[in-house]
């Protein structure tokens, strides 16, 4: 099984929407193995965001990030990174299909709710970034056997 890395934004805490996103994600199939409330810091956010570093809105990303509270977490599944990609819908809110969380929660780019690995190496990366390996709970959920063949 795929592990990602999922934060859900301060404009998605702030709305009122984290119970919402985590819902969609959990009626999907799958599996939440991590979960905190955070407030992140500067070097977190740069940590984070360190492949956008000299970019133009590196400044307005870091102010955004560290504004208010995110909610981390790490959810399993098979092929659970571009399935989640997929269930967020396009960065661009305008672009995103409906059904999508951003197609339905967002309206613009720089307030699009929530952030997902884009690839198994982005999701190690991330998921180190906010958490450590005993915070990762393995288990067995009798559901699994009606979700995989």
């Amino acid at each position: 099984m795929e592990r990602t890395y999922v934060m859900v934004k301060p404009d998605g805490v702030q709305r009122n929407l984290t119970g919402e996103i985590i819902a969609r994600y959990e009626k999907k199939g799958y599996k939440l193995v991590a979960m905190k409330l955070i407030r992140l810091t500067r070097e977190i956010a740069e940590k984070h965001y360190a492949e956008h570093i000299g970019k133009g809105f590196f400044e307005g990303l870091v102010e955004y990030i560290t504004s208010g509270p995110v909610v981390a977490m790490v959810l399993e599944g098979k092929d659970v990174v571009a399935g989640v990609r997929a269930m967020n819908g396009a960065t661009n809110p305008a672009n995103a299909a409906p059904g999508t969380i951003r197609g339905d929660l967002a309206i613009e780019v720089g307030r699009n709710v929530v952030h997902a690995s884009d690839s198994v190496a982005s999701a190690e990366r991330e998921i180190a970034i906010y958490f450590g390996p005993e915070e990762l709970i393995s288990y067995e959920k009798n559901v699994d056997g009606w979700l995989y063949e």
